[in-house]
């Protein structure tokens, strides 16, 4: 059977189920040390983002100038450095990044690509392609509508200790109950959890 890769969303959420402020902001999110290392360790590679048009405006507008020659780098959440931080800023700033979008006219970040509609087919023939898992950060509309189309394999929700009390849901319009399988829970100092769900029968 040919190789099949696996559509992971990976997204800081609050605890009342929010994955951005009103205006987009993250500064809400809670540090974590452990969080940051397993992180790093698994951005090996190039692989392949998918991105939604606002969280690819945000990444672009932070990491192609986030990491240098430093051995750390600024996390964009928060007033620190890390050489975590900086592995996770080289991984995203090779890997392939494929932005859904209507109203961009072009993507100059590098090996980024353009694309204006979601189509399920394109997508399953981009998991047949032999290669790492392709993640998805932020990007609500699109895990949404990948969601829909049960195109997404897992999904790693990293609940924060904080309540926002409005924002962005990083679910919307799901019309039909999605079941999940709880993969592993993973509890961190900060107080942030970790679930990973794949995707249910």
């Amino acid at each position: 059977m040919a190789a099949r890769r696996r559509i992971v969303m990976f997204n800081r959420v609050s605890a009342d189920g929010y994955f951005s402020a009103p205006d987009g902001g993250l500064d809400w999110t809670v540090p974590d040390e452990e969080l940051d290392k397993a992180g790093a360790r698994e951005a090996s590679g190039a692989g392949t983002i998918l991105f939604g048009r606002r969280t690819y405006d945000m990444f672009e507008s932070f990491w192609p100038t986030a990491v240098d020659d430093s051995p750390t780098a600024r996390d964009p959440h928060a007033p620190r450095h890390s050489p975590e931080i900086r592995a996770m800023g080289v991984w995203i700033n090779q890997a392939t990044k494929l932005v859904f979008s209507r109203t961009r006219k072009d993507v100059t970040w590098t090996n980024s690509r353009l694309l204006r509609e979601i189509d399920p087919r394109e997508i399953e023939a981009l998991k047949r392609q032999a290669d790492t898992d392709i993640m998805i950060f932020g990007s609500g509309t699109i895990v949404s509508q990948l969601t829909r189309h049960r195109l997404i394999d897992e999904y790693r929700l990293i609940v924060n200790p904080v309540l926002l009390g409005r924002g962005n849901l990083i679910f919307k319009g799901l019309e039909e109950k999605t079941p999940l399988e709880l993969v592993e829970l993973t509890k961190y100092p900060s107080g942030n959890v970790m679930f990973r769900y794949a995707l249910g029968q």
